[in-house]
């Protein structure tokens, strides 16, 4: 419902909604990607096998904002990660600036197949802003989700929840106004589309955001994350990286 209503309410003031999105792009800086590594083994070989851990995601997962990937989101999750697992994890990062969910699975489908259980993806942003249809959205999360199974054998899916972007200082109304009522409703019918899976493989779940009001938790850019929102956003999701990677019962 919230889909309709969102595109309903962008369509008579389309002309000036892509006027201000042209402007943010001019005006906006364009923060690079965090510098780092983009995989590799954190922990120790104490008890149990390694979880190899999948980080596919657009700009948020590449860590624009922070100057390196230690305070980006794969940084601060594998921290967490490596102090509260007794095994390794062997990570991987896939992630580029500006590509939404179709543009996603062509970089996966890019990359060798690899194996991994568990699958953290961060996709939504780059969708909303060009007003894809929720419909169309999740036929296109569902081919990911086939490709990650199928593919790189990946258990279980964490479908990070898509950020407040009605609260985006970058963005100026009504286009915040427009594109946050479109974020919360993608955000919606992805929360949706994980329920309705049940137990189908793999198992997809839908993690939504940690609060983050705070004008301090935005970057320079006001668009992106800074380094404390992505602290609190691995808080939120290593617990549920962990409970993932359990074999099932």
């Amino acid at each position: 419902m919230r889909d309709s209503i969102g595109r309903a309410v962008a369509l008579p003031i389309a002309p000036l909604l892509i006027w201000q999105g042209r402007r943010v792009r001019r005006v906006v800086p364009r923060l690079p990607e965090a510098e780092g590594p983009r995989e590799g083994t954190v922990g120790e070989a104490r008890d149990g096998r390694a979880l190899r851990l999948l980080i596919l995601g657009d700009s948020s997962a590449a860590g624009v904002g922070v100057a390196t990937q230690d305070d980006a989101l794969a940084g601060r999750l594998l921290a967490l990660l490596g102090a509260r697992r007794p095994g390794p994890v062997r990570w991987r990062l896939v992630a580029r600036t500006g590509i939404d969910t179709g543009e996603a699975l062509a970089l996966l489908e890019a990359a060798p197949p690899e194996p991994f259980d568990v699958a953290v993806i961060a996709l939504g942003v780059n969708d909303t802003t060009a007003m894809k249809a929720s419909a169309r959205w999740l036929a296109e999360v569902s081919r990911l989700a086939r490709t990650l199974h199928e593919r790189h054998r990946v258990r279980a899916l964490l479908w990070s929840g898509l950020p407040p972007m009605h609260r985006f200082p970058a963005l100026p109304q009504p286009l915040r106004g427009v594109v946050g009522l479109h974020a919360r409703a993608l955000d919606a019918a992805l929360a949706r589309w994980c329920a309705g899976r049940g137990d189908a493989p793999p198992r997809s779940t839908h993690v939504p955001l940690p609060p983050m009001t705070d004008r301090s938790m935005v970057a320079a850019d006001g668009f992106h994350p800074g380094a404390a929102a992505y602290a609190l956003w691995a808080e939120a999701l290593a617990p549920r990286v962990l409970e993932a990677a359990r074999p099932a019962a």
